[in-house]
């Protein structure tokens, strides 16, 4: 679990019928597996603390490499100008070989001329690994509120990084989860909080977002 203190649709990115976590986040990218279940949670930013933004079970894995090759992902390469849900691709991140330097696609983690953003990019390729799930629901600003016991239950506070939970404790919230989105699976219920900011930019320099 963690707090999406920026929510435009990119990390996560929920469209073209999967849900990916490829940018930011490169430490929960890298502990979690396949079965593992993440959700990210509404923080102060977004004035919904204590709201379930999203829920994903990962599904599957892959290197960017793959990421970036792979037809069906070609839709979550960004087009900036195109619908929001395409401006806000995170399919950012290829390379000519192993040992070759990261290209870094124009998106809303490069700077708005296009350019690579270097704290973005170093960041995201810490962990060469994108989190991809068929079985997510995605509810944006339509956030339903996670009851308070359940969160005392299993320990969380909101605050940053994120917070692993073994299976057993955070059943309680997996239960919740899938009593609440009543079986869907694959689904978008809301708008992104940032949504109608899709064509800003974000640097983790100086964590600041630029329109």
């Amino acid at each position: 679990m963690y707090v999406v203190d920026r929510d435009f649709g990119f990390a996560p990115n929920p469209f073209h019928g999967t849900c990916s976590l490829a940018c930011c986040k490169d430490r929960l990218r890298s502990t979690a597996s396949v079965g593992d279940w993440v959700f990210g949670m509404g923080g102060t930013r977004l004035k919904a603390t204590g709201r379930c933004i999203f829920g994903m079970k990962v599904t599957k894995t892959m290197t960017f490499e793959e990421y970036w090759s792979a037809d069906e992902y070609a839709a979550k390469k960004p087009v900036l100008n195109g619908s929001r849900a395409m401006m806000v691709g995170d399919n950012i991140y290829y390379r000519a070989h192993s040992l070759a330097p990261w290209v870094q696609a124009d998106s809303h983690h490069s700077y708005p001329d296009g350019s690579p953003n270097k704290s973005n990019l170093d960041k995201d390729t810490a962990t060469n690994k994108v989190l991809l799930s068929k079985e997510f629901v995605y509810f944006g600003k339509e956030a339903p509120e996670v009851p308070q016991h359940i969160l005392d239950e299993i320990g969380y506070e909101n605050r940053i990084g994120h917070r692993r939970f073994p299976e057993h404790e955070a059943a309680i919230l997996v239960h919740w989860f899938k009593s609440t989105t009543r079986g869907l699976g694959n689904m978008v219920l809301g708008d992104p909080f940032d949504f109608r900011n899709s064509n800003a930019r974000y640097s983790a320099e100086d964590n600041k977002i630029i329109s």
